[in-house]
């Protein structure tokens, strides 16, 4: 099942020089305590709904737990999978295909 952003939420652009990477965000939000962030997983369209819905809660796992490895706590950080339902990239190709296999970070303003 999709889940939602949590309402009331406010997600915030990231400043350029934190766009690349999740070590890069993770230097952010140490600095920048008043965020936490949503990471959304994403896959691409093979597969069944439910197999992709899990293949992108893995695949925001495994970001939420390299930010905890940086120092990020736990209680900063939600997940959410998106499964194949939210794609970057339009088409049956290995190129679009591989856009949309992602881990999409989000920074949110305010704490739990």
């Amino acid at each position: 099942m999709r889940r939602k952003r949590p309402s009331g939420v406010t997600s915030y652009e990231w400043p350029a020089v934190f766009k690349y990477g999740p070590s890069s965000r993770a230097q952010f939000l140490h600095t920048n305590a008043q965020f936490r962030v949503l990471i959304g997983g994403h896959s691409d369209e093979r597969g069944t709904r439910e197999y992709n819905m899990a293949l992108g809660e893995r695949r925001a796992a495994a970001t939420m737990q390299y930010l905890v490895a940086l120092g990020i706590p736990r209680e900063r950080i939600e997940i959410v999978s998106y499964g194949e339902e939210d794609p970057a990239a339009r088409g049956e190709s290995e190129s679009s295909w591989a856009q949309n296999r992602r881990a999409e970070l989000r920074a949110i303003e305010g704490r739990r």
